[in-house]
């Protein structure tokens, strides 16, 4: 029976693919035993179980860069986890450990990697960052959604699978009228779906905020997902505006984001890389937002690759509350550029990515063999 430990999480945007990759490995062998490993306090904590894996959580946290002396704590947390991780390892005898990125990715492969464990590394964006850089050194396999990703890892270890994602967005029975009458919308009329990430993102939230005016005299309709810390400032600025001609319906999150996708004619997001697999595979017209608060600024990295392209549009995060509404309002009544971005982004993406990732886990075990 294989056992298989996968590490990694903090945002959907790592927890989406390590249950993907999961979820394709119990597909091929249900008695295989997984393990999560993740961080205390993260999504990963509640989003792990819900999907119906066992997860450990470790007390790491990321280095500060502008406090130094703070990092003192995050040493000693860092020790102590990666203590645990090698008690967790002597018990459950993983005959592989897969990262997907994240505060405890780091920690948890090392610790593999110490111990003779062979890894497997999935890098969802176009610029590695520093653990996974690090990691790759001893890692048997590095999965990479990008090409050109020799000038950051060992050109021989790194085999193109592109990005897992949620499989239940490719529901192709939903027709467009059904997507719009779950939200309350209506045919005929051109929507904008608004996604900040799983957690929202502030600055796209006061774009929108601050032409709301522009919005509601529109004709056109919004679904805008707020993320939970600013669902309540979003849902207030909406109320001072007249309601009677355009439509926008606010909510913190998206439960049903098949439906969402089906309903948009653009697409306002942040650059995470497993939102941009699926705009990719869901050959969506987009306006692109890239997070300026992530490592590395990999976000604009992910966004550049797609406009470089004429995949989609880039707004830089300085410039979307003057850029972003005006720009988005005027592609969606361009029919024949939204055409071309869905035309252009739908070559980029790359299918049954978790099946790849996991043919790739298979090929590393038989050779230990």
């Amino acid at each position: 029976m294989k056992r298989y430990l996968i590490s990694g999480g903090g945002t959907g945007g790592h927890i989406f693919p390590a249950i993907s990759i999961a979820n394709e490995l119990k597909a091929r062998d249900g008695e295989c035993e997984i393990l999560f490993v993740g961080a205390k306090g993260r999504m990963e904590m509640k989003r792990v179980p819900e999907a119906g894996y066992e997860i450990v959580g470790l007390n790491v946290q990321g280095f500060h860069r502008h406090h130094l002396w703070k990092n003192i704590g995050v040493l000693y947390n860092l020790i102590k986890s990666m203590c645990k991780v090698k008690k967790v390892i002597q018990e459950f005898k993983p005959d592989v450990a897969i990262g997907v990125g994240g505060y405890a990715s780091g920690a948890a492969l090392r610790v593999a990697e110490n111990m003779g464990i062979p890894v497997v590394i999935q890098e969802q964006n176009g610029f590695a960052g520093v653990t996974n850089k690090l990691l790759a050194k001893k890692a048997e396999r590095i999965c990479v959604a990008y090409d050109g990703m020799e000038k950051y890892f060992p050109a021989e270890k790194i085999v193109v699978t592109g990005n897992p994602v949620r499989q239940n967005l490719f529901n192709h029975d939903i027709s467009k009228a059904e997507a719009l009458a779950h939200f309350g919308l209506k045919e005929g009329k051109k929507t904008l779906l608004v996604i900040g990430g799983s957690l929202g993102a502030r600055t796209i939230n006061h774009s929108l905020m601050r032409s709301l005016r522009l919005l509601t005299e529109s004709d056109v309709q919004v679904i805008w997902q707020t993320g939970k810390y600013g669902y309540s400032e979003c849902k207030e600025a909406y109320s001072r505006y007249d309601k009677s001609k355009g439509s926008i319906v606010i909510t913190d999150f998206v439960k049903r984001m098949d439906y969402a996708y089906a309903a948009a004619d653009v697409v306002i997001s942040r650059a995470g890389a497993s939102s941009i697999s699926e705009l990719c595979l869901l050959g969506k017209a987009c306006i692109l937002v890239p997070s300026p608060n992530v490592a590395e600024d990999h976000q604009t990295h992910n966004a550049m690759a797609l406009s470089s392209k004429g995949a989609a549009i880039l707004i830089k995060d300085q410039d979307a509350r003057d850029e972003l509404v005006d720009t988005a309002l005027t592609l969606l009544g361009d029919d024949k550029r939204r055409t071309a971005l869905s035309r252009n982004i739908a070559t980029l993406g790359i299918k049954d990515s978790a099946a790849k990732i996991v043919d790739e886990i298979e090929k590393v075990i038989s050779n230990r063999i």
